[in-house]
């Protein structure tokens, strides 16, 4: 069983008590779905930006963050992706979860109110500190870089 985080929760607006928190789809779920809150259909066109609403936000425990990615089938069936995938929400950030969406088909897609746009998913952070030097060990792969793969 896996160990349970608590992570507090806010709605910034009573005006959207009506969407669902962020839950987990089945049992088996890594992301939690996260829904826009929007008072009116927002329409992403095609090759176009937008910052879509939650009316969220968290207090996450130092140590963890959550990571924002796409929905699979938003992906697949509309071209719908999350731009800076995946996108970081830090510990110390207490303002409103915004979603930044961008359509990558050649058709305008629609967002209601209440509509899953993304999936979200608490990630433990791991602080590294950087000690400089003018050696590295050597490994199998070496300096090959983009695609290398070692065959010719």
């Amino acid at each position: 069983m896996n160990e349970e985080i608590r992570i507090k929760i806010k709605r910034i607006s009573n005006d959207f008590d009506d969407i669902e928190l962020p839950s987990y789809a089945t049992s088996g779920s890594s992301g939690m779905d996260i829904r826009a809150a929007v008072k009116e259909d927002m329409i992403v066109r095609h090759g176009e930006i937008i910052l879509v609403p939650t009316n969220l936000s968290v207090e996450i425990p130092h140590g963890y963050e959550i990571q924002v990615r796409p929905r699979s089938g938003l992906a697949i069936k509309h071209g719908i992706g999350v731009l800076n995938s995946p996108g970081t929400i830090d510990a110390d950030y207490r303002g409103e979860i915004k979603i930044i969406l961008f359509n990558f088909s050649k058709e305008d897609f629609k967002i209601s109110r209440g509509d899953r746009i993304a999936q979200i998913i608490l990630s433990k952070v791991y602080l590294a500190k950087f000690i400089q030097t003018n050696d590295l060990a050597d490994s199998s792969r070496g300096e090959g870089g983009f695609g290398h793969t070692g065959k010719e």
